[in-house]
């Protein structure tokens, strides 16, 4: 960058204003850690979609709810399934849109058709393009198009318009050679760090007339991908910055008037590997369910003949249908037991409480403390009695 650019804009150094503490580097490798369990983890592929779904939803909610969005998860859904909310709610619903488009795309290019680009400003004014595609008169920008104005966000007063052009070459440029794009070499820190550090970037600079913030996370979330995180990760970091907002204006304003980056990235590597954390937990509850599910059937397919058909049937779809992690109330099972209510709408107490003792003793209830369970340790011992194998 020129010695004038630098005068003028000393908060825009285009160089390393940021030192990791020990923390973040104990954090980052927590999250490589979930990282590499998630991808490790089989998950089914309907399960999966599942997981899919959610992570887009949140995701496209948290980046637009920052910028004053106020739809809902289910009216998100809703859009995504391709249906049209109120005319009142069309502007909005249109945002929405967008960054669902936005993001699928890109998903596809990165997984599907393997095509990685590396920063340039051609792909900041395509991403802007599809942010602000069709939203008219209320977004204040030409989509894909650099600002012809100056702007003031708050007290910070951006860039001078002129100098747009030349500070997005000289950040795309520094962007490529700071984080080593393309070589092999590339570490987990580089991923991590170049998304934080280009979506701050983008919004200081401050390129567009509007949607610079959507802009900027759009980027973090393609840098993450194309850098080998799972789509349900990717969106972590947006849905971090929605759920503590407060922060993440103060971090944003610190960052710019320290001229240091420091506490920022810190703040964005917890959030991170706090959502690394839940949805970890998430897959292998998922895979917990598989599992006792399976292993339900491998039991009555153990004791083939034990009981009466009918019995054994009526066991196997009142043990299925209970939830795994919750209390057994014998009394409740008539209501809460949907398939297997033929069995048990006109059954006595003492009926369901005979069913109740036959599962304990095939170990898949248990029971403490006067209080009845599934007996989902078994799963625990099982993995326990693997490992010692």
């Amino acid at each position: 960058m020129s010695n004038k650019l630098i005068d003028k804009y000393p908060h825009i150094p285009f160089r390393k204003n940021w030192k990791l503490k020990q923390s973040s580097l104990l954090l980052l490798g927590q999250c490589e850690a979930y990282i590499d369990a998630i991808k490790r983890t089989p998950i089914l592929p309907n399960y999966y979609q599942k997981l899919r779904q959610l992570s887009l939803r949140k995701g496209v909610q948290a980046t637009t709810a920052i910028e004053g969005n106020t739809l809902t998860e289910e009216e998100i859904q809703a859009i995504i399934d391709g249906k049209k909310l109120q005319p009142s709610k069309q502007y909005q619903a249109k945002e929405i849109e967008n960054m669902v488009n936005a993001f699928n795309k890109l998903f596809r290019q990165v997984v599907y058709d393997k095509e990685i680009n590396i920063i340039t400003e051609k792909l900041l004014c395509d991403f802007h393009k599809m942010i602000g595609d069709g939203l008219g008169e209320f977004f204040p920008a030409i989509p894909g198009q650099f600002r012809n104005r100056n702007v003031t966000v708050g007290t910070y007063r951006c860039p001078d318009y002129t100098d747009v052009k030349m500070l997005v070459e000289n950040f795309c440029q520094w962007m490529h050679e700071e984080f080593h794009f393309g070589d092999k070499n590339r570490s987990f820190l580089d991923v991590i760090i170049q998304a934080i550090v280009s979506h701050l970037y983008v919004e200081i600079i401050h390129p567009f007339g509007d949607g610079n913030g959507r802009t900027g996370r759009l980027i973090e979330f393609y840098i993450l991908l194309r850098g080998g995180l799972p789509d349900v990760a990717s969106h972590i970091l947006s849905n971090h910055y929605n759920d503590t907002r407060v922060e993440y204006y103060h971090y944003l304003k610190s960052a710019t008037q320290k001229r240091d980056l420091t506490d920022f990235i810190e703040y964005a590597i917890v959030g991170l590997r706090d959502g690394l954390s839940q949805t970890l937990k998430r897959i292998q509850k998922g895979q917990s369910e598989i599992t006792w599910k399976k292993m339900i059937y491998d039991k009555f397919d153990e004791i083939n003949g034990k009981y009466k058909k009918n019995t054994t049937d009526r066991l196997k779809k009142l043990i299925l249908e209970l939830d795994m992690n919750s209390e057994i109330i014998p009394s409740n099972i008539p209501k809460i037991v949907i398939k297997s209510a033929k069995f048990y709408n006109d059954a006595s107490l003492k009926t369901i409480k005979a069913d109740i003792k036959r599962l304990i003793d095939l170990q898949l209830i248990k029971e403490i403390e006067n209080k009845l369970y599934p007996n989902t340790d078994i799963l625990s011992v099982m993995f326990s009695q693997q490992i010692a194998e």
